[in-house]
């Protein structure tokens, strides 16, 4: 039985197999702020982040704003493509950006290599399993709890380690909390500053956050 590649083997048989295609991905430099794609645009191609972080981000008809994920080094992004080349998204660099950009045609031939299949497989139904949590949130969840359950899922994905907890280097903005956690700007505020008196989270010198990843997922498991 084969077996499924973890997540680091699978972005590094994907770049084998994309080295192996004589039309493979190219790499491309987006400054902090710069759109890769925009919703409606037309784009049939699968992302890899080699450095940097990506948001990406959809509208609702009067303008407002929803934060869907942030991607962080060996992520991919815009699978979408893989049924429609019309992006429903718009995807942003939150700082300068290397990606490895993978025509749709280039990724199927890729994806012939039964373990690096198998393991988009699980790669799509983990991203599946995440979106569940945050639909079950967002139902289940007053907006401060749902603030707490975000911090510990970026800390886990884009921040480090240290002796004293999860330190996030690339700082989310209070808007782009609010947008993920579905409420205001000043109430995020609010939720940060009561988090911080309670020591769940601290604040470093140069303003970035560190997570006690223990005493916020008890306070999560209290109100659960």
């Amino acid at each position: 039985m084969s077996t499924v590649l973890t997540s680091e083997q699978f972005q590094g048989r994907l770049r084998v197999a994309l080295a192996r295609e004589l039309s493979g991905g190219t790499r491309i430099h987006i400054p902090r702020n710069g759109h890769i794609y925009n919703c409606s645009d037309r784009d049939a191609a699968v992302y890899l982040v080699e450095s940097g972080q990506v948001k990406t981000v959809m509208f609702s008809s009067e303008g407002k704003q929803c934060l869907l994920s942030i991607y962080a080094a060996a992520d991919i992004f815009g699978e979408l493509c893989l049924i429609s080349d019309v992006r429903t998204e718009t995807a942003t660099a939150m700082r300068n950006t290397v990606l490895q950009r993978i025509p749709v045609a280039v990724f199927r031939r890729a994806l012939q290599d039964e373990q690096l299949l198998a393991a988009f497989l699980a790669h799509l139904a983990l991203r599946l399993s995440e979106q569940q949590q945050t639909i079950t949130n967002l139902v289940t969840m007053d907006s401060e709890r749902r603030l707490a359950a975000i911090l510990l899922m970026l800390g886990r994905k884009i921040g480090k380690r240290q002796q004293h907890g999860i330190r996030i280097d690339h700082w989310i903005t209070q808007e782009e909390l609010s947008g993920m956690v579905g409420t205001t700007r000043s109430r995020v505020g609010l939720f940060l500053k009561r988090f911080c008196d309670a020591g769940l989270v601290q604040r470093s010198p140069g303003s970035q956050l560190i997570i006690d990843e223990r005493s916020l997922t008890e306070y999560l498991e209290m109100g659960a």
